[in-house]
C-alpha cells in the first residue's frame, strides 16, 4: 500500500514538473506558481481542442508601446558635420595630388614628344631634294610637321605644367583646411555652428579656385585681366550692435577696454602700415610680373604652332623647281624654330610661372583681408586677440614681431607710396 502511495505521488509530481516547462499544458490554477516565477515571460494557453497536442502562445497580455528612438544632440550632430568636412578635405587632397602627378607627367611627355616630331620632320625635309625617295620624304616631313602643330596647339591651350602648378598648390591647401577642422574638433568645447559653416564654406572656396575637371570646367589659361587667386571664402559683415566704448577711437574707455583684447593703438598702426604695404608694394609686384608673364606666355603659344605650320606647307614644296630648295630650307628652319620655341614654353614652364605669381598675390591679398576684417571692427572684444594675431602676421610675412614695427610710420598720410622701399614680406 505504501509503495502504491509512493507511486502516485512520483506520477503527480513528474505531471507538475512538465506542465512547468511547457511540454503539457496544465489547469491555470496548477500552472500559476510557473507563470508567478517567471516574471514578463510568455505565457500558455491551454487548447480549446479535446486533444492537447498541439501548443499555441498566447501574446494576448503584451502591452504595445511605441519606442522611442534616442536623438542625437546638436553637439554631435556638428561633430559629425565637421569629421565629414575633415573627411572630404583629405580626399579632395589625396585626388589633387594624384592628378598633380599626372599632368606633371603630361608636360614631359608632350615637350618630349612634340620636339621629336619638329626635329626628325626638320631632318627629313632637309635630306629630302637630294635623296631618290623625295617624295617619301617630303610627305613623311609635311605629316610630323603638321601633327605636331596640332599637337603644340593642343597643349598649349591647356598649359599641362601650369594645371600641375595648381593642383600642388590645391593638395597643400586642402590639408591645411583637414589640419584646421582637426584641430577644432580637438579643443575641449564642442564646434559652434558658425564653426561648421565657415568649414564649409572653405570647401567651396576651394572647389572653385582649383577645379578637378579639364574639360569644361578648366580656369582659362590666357585671362584678359590678371587678378590674384581667391581661396577663402568672403567674409560676411556682421550686424551685430558695436559697443564704442571699446574702441580705440572713442574718448570715454571702460576700465575692461584698457586692455584692448591684445590690441593697443601703436599695434593697429603697425597693421595699417603693414596693410599698406602690401598692397602698394607686394601684391602689386606679383600682379605686375603676372601680366609680364602672360604676355610672354601667349606669344610663346601662338609662335610655336606657326611656325610648325609654316613649316609643314613649306614642306609640300619640296621638290617643285627652283622654290623647292627654297622650301626645303623654310621647312628645316621653321621646324627647328618651333622645337626651340616649344622647349622655351614647356621647358621653362611658363605657364607654372604665371600660376605660382597669382599664387603669391593671392597669398598677400589673404593677408590684406585679414588684417582688414580685424581694423574694420570697432569693438576690440570682438576681434581675434592682438598680440596672436600680430605673431600670426609676422610668421606669414617671415618677419619677427620686432620687425614689424618699422612699419608704423608708414601708415601716415603724409607717407607717399613711392616712398616704400623695402617689402613687407620676405618669405617670396
Amino acid at each position: 500500500m505504501a509503495a502504491i502511495q509512493a507511486h502516485q505521488r512520483l506520477v503527480l509530481a513528474a505531471a507538475s514538473a512538465s506542465s512547468c516547462v511547457g511540454r503539457r499544458p496544465r489547469p491555470s490554477r496548477i500552472a500559476a506558481p510557473c507563470r508567478a516565477a517567471v516574471s514578463g515571460g510568455v505565457r500558455t494557453a491551454p487548447s480549446p481542442s479535446s486533444d492537447n497536442s498541439s501548443l499555441r502562445l498566447n501574446l494576448d497580455w503584451i502591452d504595445p508601446r511605441v519606442v522611442a528612438v534616442p536623438t542625437k544632440d546638436d553637439g554631435a550632430a556638428k561633430v559629425e558635420k565637421m569629421l565629414a568636412v575633415a573627411e572630404a578635405a583629405a580626399d579632395r587632397a589625396e585626388m589633387h595630388d594624384i592628378i598633380g602627378r599626372q599632368r606633371d607627367n603630361w608636360n614631359h611627355l608632350l615637350l618630349h614628344s612634340t620636339n621629336s616630331l619638329a626635329l626628325a620632320a626638320s631632318v627629313m625635309a632637309a635630306l629630302a631634294p637630294a635623296a631618290p625617295t623625295m617624295v617619301a620624304l617630303k610627305a613623311s616631313a609635311g605629316a610630323l610637321l603638321a601633327s605636331a602643330a596640332v599637337t603644340m596647339a593642343a597643349v598649349n591651350k591647356i598649359q599641362p605644367s601650369q594645371l600641375a602648378e595648381e593642383q600642388r598648390n590645391a593638395t597643400r591647401l586642402w590639408r591645411q583646411l583637414e589640419r584646421d577642422v582637426r584641430a577644432t574638433l580637438a579643443l575641449a568645447t564642442p564646434p559652434t555652428k558658425a564653426d561648421v559653416q565657415d568649414a564649409m564654406d572653405r570647401v567651396f572656396a576651394l572647389d572653385a579656385a582649383y577645379p578637378l575637371p579639364l574639360l569644361p570646367g578648366m580656369l582659362d589659361k590666357f585671362p584678359k585681366t590678371v587678378e590674384p587667386t581667391r581661396w577663402w571664402p568672403k567674409k560676411k559683415q556682421q550686424s551685430a550692435p558695436v559697443n564704442k566704448s571699446s574702441s580705440f577711437g572713442s574718448r570715454r574707455r571702460s576700465p575692461r577696454a584698457a586692455t584692448g583684447n591684445g590690441w593697443t593703438p601703436e599695434l593697429e598702426e603697425e597693421m595699417r602700415g603693414i596693410l599698406r604695404v602690401l598692397k602698394s608694394k607686394d601684391e602689386h609686384q606679383y600682379v605686375s610680373f603676372g601680366k609680364l608673364v602672360l604676355d610672354i606666355n601667349k606669344g610663346l603659344a601662338v609662335a610655336g604652332p606657326a611656325l610648325a605650320g609654316t613649316a609643314a606647307v613649306a614642306a609640300a614644296f619640296i621638290g617643285s623647281g627652283e622654290a623647292g630648295t627654297w622650301a626645303s630650307g623654310a621647312a628645316v628652319l621653321s621646324g627647328a624654330l618651333a622645337a626651340a620655341v616649344n622647349t622655351m614654353e614647356h621647358g621653362g614652364q611658363v605657364g607654372m610661372v604665371f600660376e605660382l605669381c597669382r599664387n603669391c598675390a593671392g597669398f598677400y591679398r589673404k593677408i590684406q583681408e585679414e588684417i582688414e576684417a580685424n581694423l574694420s571692427e570697432a569693438d576690440v572684444e570682438r576681434r581675434e586677440d592682438g598680440e596672436v594675431f600680430e605673431t600670426k602676421v609676422a610668421l606669414q610675412l617671415g618677419r619677427s614681431t620686432s620687425e614689424l614695427k618699422q612699419f608704423r610710420g608708414m601708415a601716415s598720410p603724409s607717407f607717399k607710396d613711392e616712398d616704400v622701399k623695402d617689402f613687407a614680406g620676405k618669405l617670396f
